[in-house]
């Protein structure tokens, strides 16, 4: 008889059965990949980002493959929150599944106008991520994580509406202190991060001697920022060991999940391996689970920050 693997784990104030958790942007706006991956298989689905207002995101195309990953211009197209509300969620609900909320915006005040909007469906969330990250969503956009004090001004003005839902902030490892950007939004109010988005990244086409994507540049994402990622989990926990992090970026198996909890992280984020497979989490998941009763370890939450470092 195989062991039991407890695959349960705490992220903060959110318990999880399980700590794959579907990445924001990868998992659709409602059910639409439910229906491939059954989310109650899942820790939790990170809805697509939202903002109060309507966006077509940027030009096609869109995506472009590269060696080891995938650069994205989508630009966060929506139909906008208060339609995500009403028509998406319940769809994604129906399906079993516990969703964290994502949201975004131009001004702080619409990543707090976005916010207030999920006020009336507070009981069918777990969390609110507030994307401040995003790489594509226009030319000359902010992108709010390269500052620590913006950063943590939209974190606060999301907490003072969010009615008391924990708010994860998703940052950006493409800053020179990581930890500092971090420690602002964690002082603001933030319960935990998503680390990490997508990498600025652009792609040329030589014939045309113009951009590959509509967008002009886009995000790198896949197997070629695991490593990145896994940095930027590890030095923020290092940092705060007591925060809760979603490790992402270029996680396609169950020992790339390992490898996220061992630097530091609570739940694990898949998003690029579900554009190719789309039940890769349940997969990931069995891996994970394969990869503890092999090592015998029988709660995945003992590989939290589990990482030995070498003696100075």
């Amino acid at each position: 008889m195989k062991s039991q693997v407890d695959l349960s784990t705490q992220l903060g104030t959110i318990k999880l059965t399980n700590p794959i958790i579907a990445a924001s942007g990868t998992f659709g706006h409602g059910d639409e990949v439910a229906k491939l991956c059954d989310p109650k298989m899942l820790g939790a689905v990170t809805a697509k980002s939202q903002a109060p207002f309507v966006w077509a995101g940027n030009p096609s195309p869109r995506l472009y493959p590269v060696p080891s990953g995938m650069v994205n211009a989508v630009g966060l197209q929506g139909r906008g929150i208060e339609h995500w509300v009403k028509e998406d969620l319940p769809a994604l609900r129906a399906q079993g599944a516990r969703v964290i909320a994502s949201v975004w915006g131009f001004e702080v005040s619409d990543f707090a106008q976005a916010t207030k909007a999920l006020a009336e469906v507070r009981d069918e969330l777990i969390g609110i991520e507030v994307n401040l990250s995003c790489p594509n969503h226009g030319a000359g956009s902010t992108v709010f994580s390269h500052d620590p004090e913006l950063s943590a001004t939209v974190v606060r003005a999301v907490v003072d509406v969010s009615g008391g839902l924990p708010i994860l902030a998703k940052l950006s490892a493409g800053v020179a202190d990581l930890p500092e950007v971090a420690g602002a939004v964690i002082a603001a109010g933030a319960m935990g991060l998503t680390l990490v988005n997508t990498f600025r990244a652009l792609v040329i086409d030589t014939e045309t001697r113009r951009p590959a994507l509509g967008g002009a540049g886009g995000g790198l994402s896949g197997p070629a920022i695991k490593v990145i990622a896994l940095r930027a989990v590890h030095d923020v926990a290092q940092a705060f060991p007591r925060i809760p992090i979603v490790g992402t970026g270029g996680v396609l198996t169950g020992t790339d999940a390992v490898e996220m909890l061992m630097a530091g992280a609570s739940a694990v984020g898949v998003g690029t391996a579900t554009f190719t497979e789309p039940r890769a989490m349940h997969r990931i998941s069995n891996e994970l689970e394969k990869w503890c009763r092999k090592h015998g370890v029988s709660s995945v939450s003992e590989l939290v920050g589990s990482l030995q470092e070498p003696k100075s």
